[in-house]
């Protein structure tokens, strides 16, 4: 037989979250095409609402940026490259920087320029608006007895999207709440739909 099971519900069970029991538990799963934050009690989603703002929209983003400020197109796994080595939802304490090389719209020719993690942060702060906006829409509607639990306990974060430096902290900015990276955030879904 087969059976369909909701990703948060997955990716909750793949970060080892204690779903089964009456209490409140959040998970809020950044993947590559959507971010989804859901309520999970009693092996059930509560709440959940998600965007359509993950990780291939935060590539777009600081592809977009980068075409914009300086007047260079580069690919998206160029783009990607940039968000895994210096992308930070918050600014870094010490800057990083990194090389990249795109086509220049003006001239038509290749080009190489410095990018910082400041302005990638810079770039991503749109998207990120957006996944904190909902994962606020999701606490809003949360009863309240889950909600302390939700206070108590924090949220988890999983999805290859939770990798992205600082949006633990930055979520916690956002929301109050505190936020945990899952232990295996890229494998989470994988994981608990085979535990399932």
């Amino acid at each position: 037989k087969a059976y369909l099971l909701p990703e948060p519900l997955a990716a909750a069970l793949g970060a080892d979250m204690p779903i089964g029991t009456p209490s409140g538990n959040m998970i809020v799963n950044i993947g590559g095409g959507a971010s989804e934050a859901a309520v999970i009690s009693m092996f059930g989603i509560v709440v959940s609402s998600s965007v359509r703002v993950a990780g291939n929209s935060f590539d777009q983003a600081i592809a977009n940026y980068v075409r914009r400020k300086y007047n260079l197109m580069i690919g998206e796994h160029s783009a990607e490259e940039l968000k895994i080595a210096i992308g930070s939802a918050l600014p870094l304490d010490e800057p990083l920087t990194m090389e990249v090389r795109g086509r220049d719209t003006v001239a038509g020719l290749p080009r190489t320029i410095t990018v910082t993690s400041s302005e990638v942060t810079d770039a991503l702060a749109e998207s990120l608006a957006a996944v904190a906006a909902t994962v606020k829409a999701v606490l809003e509607r949360t009863p309240p007895e889950l909600a302390s639990d939700i206070i108590d306990r924090g949220m988890v974060l999983s999805g290859g999207g939770a990798q992205l430096r600082n949006i633990d902290r930055y979520l916690t900015q956002e929301t109050g709440i505190p936020c945990h990276v899952a232990e295996h955030a890229m494998l989470c879904t994988a994981l608990g739909a085979g535990e399932a």
